[in-house]
């Protein structure tokens, strides 16, 4: 949602004829019907009309993991890439994208291709929406990554984190690693909350100061960016200890939540821009 709502801020100042053709297109999605209920109860919180497509931005943004629950459109495999990270292992090189793997990367180039094609506004409504969800969950750390060691054995590693049991502090409960990661920008859904998430990172983290964002192909927001976070700072080079006991979860060191939301951040707002660029080539002037 915070990704979301970057992006429409940026194509609001720079773009704005781009956010009513997504808006056009996002009004055939064949849940539409949800965002209006959604909008329809913000409005009563005194939400202005004009904000009616900044929340369609952010609900198009999260569209992807309310539909998990529906058979029709859930693709567990789309949201992640479990690029193996194997600290005992010498090797260092870029990881390879596994081929016939319906993997986030499979997802996004799918999508993307339904998006630039001749494809009707109804037909395009889902993968436009994976694209907005998508750009934000690769930018997570641990959605690129299992970690294999002795602990979590192949095949299946720690799963991005999900069977990393940590805690904050030692009287903190315990959750994932990756549910730690995926917390540190918001706690909240509330429409405000949202948005002014959103603005604080944009003042934090402009455009102009974020050099990374000359690197414009999404497999390598994965391959060399995601994945590389993942290994030294999520893993700290494979020295982080973690529980695979979901009732008993090892104590994080004392700095590593200081020193993980400002990376988080970051990746956020860099989502946001990348979201707002890759929506500019796909429906702003040709």
């Amino acid at each position: 949602m915070v990704s979301g709502a970057i992006a429409y801020s940026e194509l609001q100042q720079h773009h704005p004829q781009v956010i009513e053709r997504i808006a056009a297109i996002l009004k055939e999605h064949p849940e539409y019907s949800k965002f209006e209920q959604q909008w329809n109860s913000l409005q009563q919180s005194n939400i202005s009309t004009k904000d009616k497509n900044l929340y369609l931005f952010m609900w198009a943004a999260k569209w992807a993991d309310e539909a998990r629950d529906n058979p029709t459109f859930n693709h567990p495999t789309w949201h992640y890439i479990n690029f193996p990270y194997q600290p005992s292992s010498s090797s260092n090189s870029v990881p390879v994208d596994i081929p016939g793997e319906e993997n986030i990367l499979y997802a996004f180039q799918k999508n993307l291709d339904i998006v630039q094609s001749n494809a009707s506004n109804s037909e395009k409504a889902v993968p436009i929406c994976w694209l907005f969800h998508l750009v934000g969950d690769v930018h997570q750390p641990l959605h690129t990554t299992k970690l294999i060691t002795n602990q979590y054995p192949q095949p299946q590693g720690d799963r991005g984190g999900t069977s990393f049991y940590i805690r904050v502090k030692p009287n903190s409960q315990t959750i994932s690693l990756h549910k730690f990661w995926d917390d540190l920008i918001l706690g909240s859904e509330r429409f405000q909350t949202v948005r002014n998430t959103a603005t604080r990172l944009q003042a934090s983290y402009q455009r102009n100061r974020l050099p990374e964002l000359r690197e414009t192909k999404f497999n390598n927001w994965a391959q060399l960016e995601s994945f590389k976070i993942a290994k030294q700072q999520v893993y700290i080079n494979g020295k982080l200890s973690g529980s695979t006991d979901k009732a008993d979860g090892k104590v994080l060191p004392p700095n590593y939540a200081t020193k993980a939301k400002p990376i988080a951040q970051r990746r956020m707002s860099m989502s946001g821009y990348r979201l707002a660029d890759v929506l500019n080539q796909l429906l702003g002037q040709r």
